[in-house]
C-alpha cells in the first residue's frame, strides 16, 4: 500500500513545516568557549526539513514561526529566503529594545572530531517561537484554502512551552482535517521538558500528538522516552544486531497507534564524533524496509543529518509513494548533509541518487 497523498495540483505547497528557526553560531574546527569568530547559519530541527524539501528536491515548502522584528530576525528571515522556503507565515513580534520581553533564538555549536563529541549550547529562552499560542496561524487558510500536501513538526517545537505544545496539537489536528499527510520527529531533549513537567509531561503531550500522526520519526530513546516503549534489548549505540530489537519496538508502537502509517529511524553506531556506520530503516504496511549501508561513514557535522533523513524520507512519499525510496533517499540525504557544515542540507538530488545507486566518492570532473 501507499499513502494517500494530495495531488500536487491541489495544493499551494508540497511541504509546511511548524518549528522555531534560530540563529546559529559555529566556531568551525575551534571551541566555542576559546572562539574569535563565528560562522552565522539558520538551524531548527522542524524548518531543516523543509529547506532540504526545497534545495536539494525542488519541492515547494513553507515555514510556520515567529521571529523578532529586528536585524537578527531580519538575519534569519534573509537565510531562510535563500533557502527558498516560503517565509508567507512568518508572525513578526515587536522588539523590546533589549530582549526582555521577547528574543531570537541562538545554537551555539562545535562540531567535535575523534573523541571529542559536538557540543549544541542554545541560548533560546523567551523567544518569539516559543511564544506561540493556539490561534496564531489560520490553519483552516493554510490546509484548507492553499493546501499542503505534507505537514511536519516534531518534539522540539512542543517542548519549548506549555503554549507550543498546545500550537503542535491544534496544528496536527487541522492538517488531518484537510487529508494532509502528518510527520513528526520525536526528538527527545530532556532539558527543554525539565521546567514543564519533565518526562511525564514529555510523554502526556507526545502521546496525545501522536494520535494524529501518520509518520512517526525518531530513535530507540526518542520512543521510549517520549511514548513510553520499552522493549529489551535495544541500544541507544544501536547495531546491526540491536536492529531486531528496535524493530519489536516499532511493532509494539504501531499495535498501539494503528493511525500509523509509517515508522522510521536512523540507526546510527557512534564510533567516534567524525566516524559513524549510519543506516536506516521504516516501517510501512506490515513489512520493514531498510537502506543502504554507510559503514563509518567520514562526519565533517553530524548536526542536522537527522532532519535531512526526514526531508529526504519525505521527498520518498511525495515524488514515489514508495516505502523503499523513501528510506533510501532519507539514509543517503542524511548521510551527505553529515559532510557539509551547518544543519541544513548542502546536497544535490543528482548526488543523494548517486548515492543510492552505490556510487562512489571519486573526483566529479
Amino acid at each position: 500500500m501507499s499513502l494517500t497523498i494530495k495531488p500536487k495540483s491541489d495544493c499551494a505547497f508540497d511541504q509546511i513545516s511548524l518549528g522555531e528557526i534560530m540563529l546559529r553560531l559555529d566556531p568551525g574546527e575551534g571551541r566555542i568557549r576559546t572562539a574569535r569568530t563565528f560562522a552565522a547559519w539558520e538551524g531548527g530541527g522542524e524548518y531543516n526539513t523543509s529547506r532540504g524539501l526545497r534545495k536539494c528536491f525542488g519541492c515547494k515548502t513553507a515555514v510556520l514561526t515567529a521571529l523578532v522584528d529586528n536585524e537578527i530576525g531580519h538575519l534569519i528571515e534573509d537565510f531562510i529566503m535563500q533557502g527558498g522556503v516560503a517565509t508567507d507565515f512568518i508572525q513578526w513580534r515587536g522588539d523590546d529594545g533589549i530582549g526582555r520581553t521577547v528574543r531570537n533564538g541562538l545554537n551555539f555549536t562545535e562540531r567535535g572530531f575523534g573523541i571529542r563529541g559536538a557540543v549544541g549550547n542554545p541560548d533560546r529562552g523567551n523567544t518569539a517561537a516559543s511564544q506561540l499560542k493556539p490561534g496564531d496561524f489560520d490553519f483552516e487558510h493554510i490546509f484548507g484554502t492553499l493546501g499542503a500536501r505534507w505537514f511536519h513538526t516534531g518534539g522540539i517545537f512542543a517542548a519549548l512551552s506549555e503554549t507550543t505544545a498546545a500550537l503542535t496539537i491544534e496544528a496536527v489536528k487541522a492538517a488531518k482535517k484537510h487529508g494532509t499527510i502528518v510527520s513528526y520527529d520525536l526528538n527527545y531533549r530532556p532539558s527543554l521538558w525539565k521546567t514543564i513537567g519533565g518526562l511525564e509531561k514529555a510523554r502526556e503531550v507526545n502521546r496525545e500528538i501522536a494520535r494524529h500522526v501518520d509518520v512517526m520519526i525518531g530513535n530507540e530513546e526518542d520512543f521510549t522516552a517520549s511514548l513510553g516503549f520499552e522493549v529489551e534489548g535495544v541500544d541507544h549505540n544501536i547495531s546491526a544486531i540491536e536492529t531486531d530489537a528496535f524493530k519489536r519496538m516499532i511493532e509494539t508502537a504501531v499495535k498501539e497507534f494503528p493511525n500509523f502509517k509509517v515508522a522510521a529511524t536512523t540507526l546510527r553506531r557512534v564510533i567516534t564524533a567524525t566516524k559513524n556506520d549510519w543506516s536506516a530503516i521504516l516501517w510501512h504496511d506490515g513489512r520493514f524496509h531498510e537502506s543502504r549501508q554507510f559503514p563509518e561513514l567520514e562526519i565533517l557535522d553530524r548536526v542536522g543529518g537527522g532532519d535531512s533523513f526526514a526531508s529526504g524520507l519525505q521527498f520518498g512519499f511525495l515524488e514515489f509513494n514508495d516505502a523503499q525510496k523513501a528510506v533510501e533517499y532519507g539514509a543517503a540525504h542524511g548521510a551527505l548533509a553529515s559532510t557539509t557544515p551547518g544543519d541544513t542540507s548542502m546536497a544535490t538530488r543528482k548526488e543523494v541518487e548517486k548515492q543510492i545507486s552505490g556510487g562512489g566518492a571519486r573526483v566529479v570532473r
